[in-house]
């Protein structure tokens, strides 16, 4: 692991954030000196973000609590052209005011993480329709396009994955990557911003705006990549039964954010408390320690935390309340249905398990259902019978001519035969098992 001097890189080496750098070793030292102001841009494709756009938020959040400054740039313009990387078609083309909307709808959303004002770590928030939308094409071709190499756009990801699968890609979406590489460029003269992040599958594009920075004349820009999320078993992370992950709580409340987290893969556990969760290094350490079904102790912390961070400590707080109260509830459920299946297991075979042994001198003993004798112990009794009592409480037991016929013929008693109750025990409230020796038979 690499000494950093600037904390920014070290808490994200820490972390597990870090999956390339342009220059690790110039960056270090911007940081150092709280001059390493940084972006990430987020495109306005959903009314909500999702949780890939919750590490880059951690970015820019561990950015600014190591005095640096955090801007976040809504893609107002580039949202128009449409990001082709990672994608076998081409995204649909929204119309402006769908876009608008989806922009009002995901800005609340990074406050929740990053602090925003006029301060020197403050974070910006910043549109590229401000300037992408004013480009004359003339002078974008000539200004900006000469800068750009079709060879080595054709090598990018983005359109070299498109084209060896032979999916066609649009002219629009082929300059996503101009667009974004500009971005950076206007922010580094705007603002003196002189890092990009973003996910790895957006370090072409990042490179793209480095490079054309270096062109255009600008101080030297970085590019740092985040590895893309994936669980232990190698799926893609963000997904559920129900659809993606949203950041918005009308999209995806909070209970079920907490559930998601709740519900991670053991070997998770511990990458996710670092990349999702501002919990100090030695109490992470601490929970990774636990083995076994204690970590579900540690999930519950991380679920609890993760969604703190982004709907509040009350609000996590009262997903853990409805959690707990809906899994008790289950449980209570569940061994309603146990005792119940029990209890049919036990009517079925006639009694509470292996009835107990005959006392000595008593005969050949049987197990007698649902006929109405004393429940005395060693009391001579003649069987009787009582169809009404039978048919209402006892219903399996049914009256066959002269005798009483029970589920389990072998334990059956004749109307009339004399028996002797050995022992009475209740089965429910309204049914025993006796154990009786028949004495005589009726004739």
């Amino acid at each position: 692991m690499t000494a950093f001097k600037s904390d920014f890189l070290n808490i994200l080496q820490e972390r597990g954030f870090i999956h390339q750098c342009s220059d690790f070793e110039g960056l270090d030292a911007l940081a150092a000196k709280g001059q390493a102001t940084a972006y990430v841009g987020y495109d306005c494709t959903a009314p909500s973000l999702h949780i890939g756009n919750y590490l880059t938020m951690m970015m820019l959040h561990w950015l600014q609590q190591s005095g640096n400054k955090p801007i976040t740039l809504m893609g107002g313009g580039t949202t128009m052209v449409g990001d082709p990387s990672g994608k076998d078609e081409s995204r649909a083309i929204r119309s402006i005011e769908e876009i608008e909307a989806n922009k009002a709808s995901i800005r609340g959303v990074f406050s929740k993480v990053l602090r925003y004002g006029s301060g020197a770590s403050d974070a910006i928030m910043l549109d590229n329709a401000e300037w992408l939308t004013k480009l004359n094409w003339i002078e974008m071709l000539r200004d900006i396009g000469r800068h750009f190499s079709v060879n080595r756009m054709l090598t990018m990801d983005s359109v070299r994955l498109r084209l060896e699968r032979e999916q066609e890609m649009s002219f629009i979406e082929f300059n996503y990557m101009v667009c974004q590489a500009y971005d950076f460029v206007e922010l580094a003269r705007r603002t003196g911003c002189r890092l990009q992040m973003g996910g790895s599958d957006q370090w072409g594009n990042i490179v793209n705006g480095v490079d054309l920075g270096r062109r255009m004349g600008t101080p030297q820009l970085f590019a740092l990549t985040t590895p893309l999320l994936t669980t232990a078993s190698g799926a893609k992370m963000g997904k559920t039964a129900q659809g993606a992950v949203w950041l918005n709580a009308d999209q995806f409340s909070p209970y079920d954010f907490w559930q998601y987290w709740r519900n991670v893969e053991d070997a998770d556990v511990v990458k996710f408390l670092k990349l999702f969760t501002i919990l100090p290094m030695s109490e992470i350490a601490k929970l990774a320690a636990l083995q076994g079904g204690e970590i579900n102790e540690a999930k519950k912390v991380l679920a609890t935390e993760a969604t703190a961070m982004l709907h509040g400590r009350e609000a996590a707080a009262e997903a853990q309340r409805t959690a707990e109260r809906l899994a008790k509830r289950k449980k209570n459920a569940d061994e309603r249905r146990r005792y119940r299946a029990k209890s049919r297991e036990k009517r079925r075979t006639g009694g509470e398990g292996t009835p107990p042994a005959p006392r000595a001198g008593t005969g050949s003993p049987r197990v007698l259902r649902g006929i109405v004798v004393s429940d005395k112990a060693d009391k001579t009794v003649t069987v009787r019978i009582d169809v009404a009592r039978q048919h209402r409480t006892y219903g399996k037991i049914v009256r066959s001519s002269s005798k009483l016929a029970v589920h389990d013929e072998r334990n059956e008693a004749n109307a009339g035969d004399t028996v002797r109750v050995v022992e009475s025990r209740p089965i429910s409230r309204h049914k025993r098992w006796r154990l009786v020796e028949i004495l005589e038979r009726a004739r």
